[in-house]
């Protein structure tokens, strides 16, 4: 600033016609005061320009941990190859086979399976696996008694029998399939299932324990008899 003062005294000691003496140290102050605001306006624009990066880095900083976790969960519609969890197939299952019978049906405690006996005018193609037919049999009826039961033991047999006309049941429950209609009820204190075969009637009375005959299992038996 000193060099500068006096340059101007310089100038100034050179008079010019038709102009007023220069006052070196106005034109000095002035200087001053002109340098000191752009040297102000430097310092706030740099300022300024720090902030403005400055937000920039931290909003560019959200940005990338929304998009990349910022460990935080962020929806996206489709689950993580990685983490998703992956349904184990359940095996099918298959029928089981003993003594060479074919296990087609089956209840808690009990299975129907391939009939290979030969019945009186009564035939069924399954039957109930461990029972076994009681002889003599009647011509229009078929006593079966379970493994686990005594042969005089009348309340845990099975009685399959022919009829003309069908037996009055209570509790009646109706089921439509395969072209015949099953009925399933009580007579006596007795379950019963009976369905019509041509111009007969099968009656099926359960055991008084027949927990194990389900509708759909007793159905399935019946469904595979024929009177001849």
């Amino acid at each position: 600033m000193d060099e500068v003062k006096k340059l101007l005294t310089e100038f100034a000691d050179r008079v010019v016609d038709g102009l007023p003496p220069a006052d070196v140290d106005a034109d000095v102050a002035r200087g001053r005061r002109a340098l000191f605001r752009i040297k102000a306006r430097r310092r706030v624009t740099g300022v300024l320009c720090v902030a403005a990066a400055t937000a920039a880095v931290v909003a560019i900083g959200n940005q990338v941990d929304w998009f990349g976790g910022g460990g935080t969960e962020v929806a996206t519609g489709t689950a993580d190859k990685d983490t998703a969890p992956t349904a184990t197939p359940t095996p099918a299952a298959s029928p089981s086979q003993a003594d060479d019978t074919l296990s087609l049906f089956s209840g808690a405690a009990l299975e129907l399976v391939a009939n290979k006996e030969t019945w009186s005018t009564i035939s069924c193609k399954l039957a109930p696996r461990g029972w076994t037919e009681e002889k003599p049999a009647a011509a229009d009826r078929v006593v079966l008694t379970p493994p686990s039961a005594r042969t005089s033991d009348d309340e845990a047999k099975l009685v399959l029998r022919s009829a003309a006309d069908a037996q009055s049941l209570a509790s009646v429950r109706v089921v439509r399939t395969g072209g015949k209609v099953f009925q399933v009820g009580t007579a006596a204190g007795r379950e019963v299932g009976q369905v019509k075969l041509g111009d007969r009637w099968l009656i099926v009375q359960l055991p008084v324990q027949h927990q194990d005959w389900t509708d759909d299992l007793l159905r399935r038996f019946i469904g595979s008899c024929s009177i001849s």
